[in-house]
């Protein structure tokens, strides 16, 4: 069975550092093309002495000149723009694992995803994703509560991460709003804001040291109460899973996939 030729996009970064190693270590995978942005410091390094995986013979590029089968984006939402054309172009799977998009650079992905595969997702962790599940059957259960439920979502990062609250913590907000109906969203309160609303869904977003990731959604009920929480250790936890979307993605017709998808949930 010949192996997946894959490229990584933002290979010079944290997450993107982690990709490399982990497809230079997966026996399905070659890493083919390292990319990153023009402006990128460690452009002309070998990809894997950057990742600390020893040499791969590939170097850290701005542009594709080379044959792969699927890209892997964990960049910034400004450089996911200028890859969609790309991948259309080319006809290339993508998965995009990159959050903090605006409304129009969604709408960019979406309309990519009718031309070529595309899997989509704001966590590509599988716990991450299993937690939505459950997070959707609690939610689906407690809509008819006598009581009613409080919902919050706290979620934690490293120091670095610029978006907030993260793409994951929204996600969760909208699975618990699909089920339950809240309509107000609110990110963090001061002052005096008064009686909680039922129809209020509240984010609180901590940026501490190094941290990976957490993520608690709290359903508060009268006497009781029930947290669901997922903590990624390493950062190979979104790795595994974003190869896991590129093996998915690889083998699919055009059209816009979740981790939903990949992992049969």
């Amino acid at each position: 069975m010949s192996q997946l030729r894959v490229a990584i996009h933002g290979a010079a970064g944290r997450m993107g550092q982690r990709l490399v190693a982990c497809v230079h270590n997966d026996p399905e995978l070659q890493l083919a093309a390292a990319l990153d942005s023009p402006k990128c410091p460690r452009l002309g390094e070998d990809a894997g002495e950057v990742a600390g995986c020893g040499k791969t013979g590939i170097l850290i590029a701005s542009e594709l000149s080379s044959p792969v089968d699927v890209v892997i984006d964990f960049s910034v939402p400004e450089a996911t723009e200028h890859l969609l054309p790309m991948c259309v172009a080319r006809k290339l799977p993508l998965v995009v694992a990159t959050t903090g998009f605006n409304d129009a650079q969604k709408a960019a992905v979406q309309k990519a995803a009718e031309q070529i595969p595309l899997v989509w997702s704001p966590s590509m962790s599988v716990a991450v994703n299993l937690l939505m599940k459950l997070v959707r059957d609690a939610a689906r259960v407690l809509k008819d509560n006598p009581e009613g439920a409080d919902v919050e979502v706290i979620e934690r990062h490293h120091r670095f991460k610029e978006d907030a609250p993260s793409g994951t913590a929204l996600a969760f907000g909208r699975i618990v709003a699909e089920e339950m109906g809240q309509t107000d969203h609110v990110h963090g309160r001061s002052g005096r804001p008064g009686l909680r609303p039922h129809n209020e869904i509240g984010y609180h977003a901590l940026r501490t040291g190094d941290n990976v990731g957490e993520h608690t959604i709290i359903f508060g009920l009268m006497g009781e109460t029930i947290d669901l929480t997922v903590r990624s250790h390493t950062r190979d936890s979104y790795a595994y899973g974003a190869l896991a979307a590129a093996k998915f993605v690889a083998q699919q017709k055009p059209g816009l996939y979740g981790m939903v998808d990949v992992l049969k949930l």
